[in-house]
């Protein structure tokens, strides 16, 4: 018998084993993180980001107790979710940017959508969930950090969008999404976080959509004490990426700055 085959089941085991003390050191900061913020842990929900990590290496992962991925883009999602389809319970969220044309592609698998951005793309979505028969969850994205180089609507738009977003019912909106400001400055990184929270307080339309997603490797437990429900959190889990974070978030550095 080949030694690659030998060896497999005990090399699975090992990153099924690896994955799963890193998810639990990435939980126990989330719980402290709580406790901190005099919040309940429970409020919190961790979406492993698994952009450029295999499908290897994602089954590891759903052993390991994953049972939601977050991917940026559509494609690799969606292979993923083709080469996965026999792990029961796994759920997929797009998290990045997306384009009309693709539309068709994540009504037909996703179970979340975080960065609905524009009207075009509600309309998009609306028309192929309808041919589906499917309904999504979806956050807003807002460019809370006032970077052009970020996709997002600005704060003062999304009263307006949100009441656009209601002709579209097979569109259930969940709440609010943002990526912070790349910065060594945790009172700026935190003040892209405070915008997203008073967002929600203030504005009509989401006392049903309350979730905020924000917060991701280097920044969650901010996130965390200004009210995210929601953290991204990838290298944490999975490693170091060799792929540019530019590469899949528009004007990011090109290492460690997402997930």
């Amino acid at each position: 018998m080949p030694a690659d085959v030998t060896q497999a089941p005990s090399a699975l085991h090992a990153e099924t084993e690896g994955i799963r003390e890193r998810l639990r050191a990435v939980r126990e900061r989330i719980d402290t993180a709580c406790r901190s913020a005099g919040r309940d842990p429970g409020e919190v929900r961790l979406l492993p980001v698994s952009k450029t990590v295999s499908e290897t290496r994602l089954r590891a992962a759903w052993v390991a107790g994953c049972r939601w991925l977050g991917e940026n883009k559509v494609q690799e999602a969606q292979r993923k979710w083709q080469a996965l389809g026999d792990l029961p319970d796994l759920r997929w969220s797009i998290i990045g940017h997306l384009q009309t044309n693709k539309a068709r592609d994540v009504a037909r698998f996703a179970d979340e959508f975080q960065a609905l951005d524009s009207i075009r793309l509600a309309e998009a979505l609306e028309r192929r969930l309808q041919m589906e028969g499917r309904g999504l969850d979806v956050f807003v994205q807002v460019n809370t950090s006032g970077e052009a180089s970020k996709f997002g609507l600005e704060p003062d738009a999304v009263p307006g969008f949100l009441r656009e977003l209601k002709a579209f019912p097979a569109l259930r909106l969940k709440g609010l999404m943002t990526l912070a400001l790349f910065s060594s400055d945790a009172d700026a990184v935190r003040d892209c976080f405070r915008c997203l929270h008073r967002l929600r307080e203030r504005t009509p339309g989401l006392d049903d959509a309350r979730e905020l997603s924000m917060g991701m490797s280097g920044d969650f437990e901010l996130a965390i004490a200004e009210g995210a429900t929601v953290v991204r959190v990838g290298t944490a889990i999975f490693g170091a990426r060799p792929t540019r974070d530019s590469d899949y978030w528009p004007g990011e550095p090109s290492a460690g700055a997402t997930g």
